[in-house]
């Protein structure tokens, strides 16, 4: 292990980390068992879920409970949870396989998804043994189910600024609740709900609230645009009488229960984006190559092998960082003491500490997904409009996924605000790396053990060094009040996004290269993601450079970026490269890897 990874193994590290450095966990590190559970879920979402999904869009809440216990029975419902109460406690690993290969049916996916994520999890990391035991086991039977409930009507993204209100009764036996939460998935069918409100006025905790609480009372179902077979309500407190042994965790404490949950949420919602992502490649290339116009294969035509390609590369790179991500989680679970009493409560908090990656999944992930959606539809033409073709559907479902677990631009502002958290603080060394781009740039070169991608790292180092240069003037201009510069902040969260994938594409491709089965055109997949994601960042940092400064930089600044540029920009002909990938696609009937 490196000094640098010794002294700070935390998120965003891989910005001061040498790409040399970085170990990037990926699917073709998957165990046996990891490709064994992988096959069991596909053949169930293909027989069990993919053959009922019409009935299940109408809006069949038996159908899906249904489901939901047939998973159970599998041992999918308690892969997070500990053996004791019922669960197999697997991997992070696992958990991601699992929600990737639950395709066919976004309305089912989510109820699972809840199920096993927002809903269960608190118990798990922050319930007492009491709670434990009284929800867990059923959790995991599927006899009951379970929810989150964070959103109020009043203030979405704003969630520390809650309004529903728990005060403790003069006998001290119950919370009073009183408020309202909205947007509940899983909220007319559940047993038991994670609820957040606010003990004297603010002090924001979590409680558990059984169905059966008397002053709690569950809204009509919502219309929604997508996820039509999934529930989503409201969930109404008037004078809810919760029992005092229903607090979760500590009072004033409900922001580590609530966030913490949240951050695994994004990285399974991102997991679900490259699943859904990569079904459609395989449909949509099916398409284009069945499909004929002006008398040929409308596969043949150059804007569509540049669309197959174009979806190809951003699935690859996705799946790339969120497996990367996953594996960072799993590393930081693995440090923790398994006996300890708090292994959970600080498996839990330990979540926060790759805070920014998980975000970047979220981001990243369901971009990519709407990407691909959109553009395998307009391969399908007119036929992609009709509700009678899987991608009609599709588009409505995927909507909400860059609102949901935090919208995107609240992610975004995660991103950044954390990495300056993090230089603030020192838990990285990040003004050290400022200090030292002079030298880099100067007569830095990496120790590379091949030639495989070897301008794309050295690209990807610069970009590094390019991204720490204008985050420092921004923060030289702004200082802390660059949180409330969101429009440079999300340019800043853009690039970090984008070293961060280019990295993870990168390195993944370099394993690969080196493994008994190398595949070439991995290495062209990252070629174009490089030369592509470079071009973004040079266009990104004249943006905000231009903001900071308040009009064109001067001459001196000018020239520092045009060196940043020289060195960092990639001349791939990534057309002809793109028509590669394509064949490759057309060749393997759909995504191949």
């Amino acid at each position: 292990m490196s000094e640098t990874m010794t002294r700070f193994i935390t998120g965003g590290q891989f910005l001061v980390e040498p790409i040399t450095e970085a170990k990037v966990y990926s699917r073709e590190d998957f165990t046996d068992e990891h490709r064994d559970i992988y096959n069991m879920v596909i053949e169930f979402d293909r027989d069990r879920i993919l053959a009922q999904k019409e009935e299940i869009e109408k809006y069949n809440p038996d159908l899906i409970k249904s489901l939901i216990k047939e998973m159970g029975e599998l041992g999918l419902l308690g892969i997070d949870v500990p053996e004791e109460y019922g669960g197999l406690d697997l991997d992070k690993i696992t958990i991601g396989i699992v929600t990737e290969a639950l395709v066919h049916s976004p309305s089912f996916a989510v109820a699972w998804a809840v199920q096993t994520g927002i809903g269960c999890l608190p118990i798990v990391w922050f319930g007492t043994k009491e709670q434990k035991e009284k929800y867990l086991p059923r959790i995991v039977s599927g006899e009951i189910l379970c929810a989150y409930g964070l959103t109020e009507p009043s203030g979405g993204s704003d969630a520390l600024a809650g309004k529903t209100t728990a005060e403790l009764s003069k006998d001290g036996k119950h919370y009073i609740l009183n408020g309202e939460k909205t947007f509940i998935t899983n909220g007319g069918w559940s047993e038991v709900y994670t609820v957040f409100a606010q003990v004297d006025g603010d002090q924001f905790t979590a409680f558990l609230v059984d169905r059966d609480t008397e002053g709690f009372s569950i809204g009509a179902e919502e219309k929604k645009m997508g996820m039509k077979g999934s529930s989503t309500t409201s969930l109404i407190f008037q004078n809810a009488k919760v029992p005092a042994n229903n607090l979760l965790y500590k009072v004033g404490k409900g922001a580590a229960v609530a966030f913490n949950t949240l951050n695994i949420g994004r990285f399974k919602l991102g997991a679900s984006c490259v699943g859904g992502s990569k079904q459609v490649i395989n449909r949509t290339s099916q398409y284009a190559k069945e499909r004929r116009a002006f008398g040929q294969s409308i596969s043949n035509f150059d804007a569509i092998i540049k669309k197959i390609a174009e979806m190809t590369v951003r699935t690859f790179a996705t799946d790339s960082m969120i497996y990367r991500t996953i594996g960072l989680l799993q590393i930081e679970i693995d440090q923790l003491d398994k006996s300890g009493k708090d292994y959970y409560s600080k498996m839990g908090r330990a979540m926060e500490k790759y805070a920014i990656e998980t975000s970047m999944v979220k981001v990243y992930g369901t971009e990519t997904s709407h990407y691909v959606i959109d553009e395998g539809l307009q391969i399908m033409g007119g036929y992609g409009f009709l509700e009678e073709y899987f991608l009609a559907g599709a588009y409505r479902d995927d909507r909400i996924n860059p609102i949901w677990e935090g919208t995107n631009e609240i992610n975004r502002q995660i991103i950044s605000g954390f990495m300056m958290k993090k230089a603030l603080m020192e838990e990285l060394p990040i003004r050290e790396a400022i200090r030292e781009i002079s030298d880099f740039m100067s007569n830095g070169q990496l120790k590379l053990k091949d030639d495989t991608l070897a301008e794309e790292c050295h690209s990807i180092e610069t970009a590094k060094r390019f991204a720490l240069y204008l985050f420092n003037e921004a923060l030289c201009k702004y200082g802390q009040d660059l949180k409330h510069e969101q429009q440079l902040t999300e340019i800043i969260a853009d690039i970090f996004m984008d070293i961060f994938t280019a990295e993870s594409t990168v390195v993944r491709a370099r394993k690969i290269m080196a493994s008994d089965s190398p595949e070439p055109n991995v290495v062209n997949i990252a070629k174009i993601f490089t030369t592509e994601m470079s071009n973004r960042i040079m266009s990104n940092v004249h943006t905000a450079i231009a903001a900071i400064h308040d009009g064109p930089p001067s001459p001196l600044l000018d020239q520092k970026i045009s060196e940043f540029e020289n060195r960092m920009r990639l001349k791939t002909n990534v057309i002809s490269l793109k028509r590669k990938i394509a064949k490759h696609v057309y060749n393997n009937n759909g995504y191949p890897y």
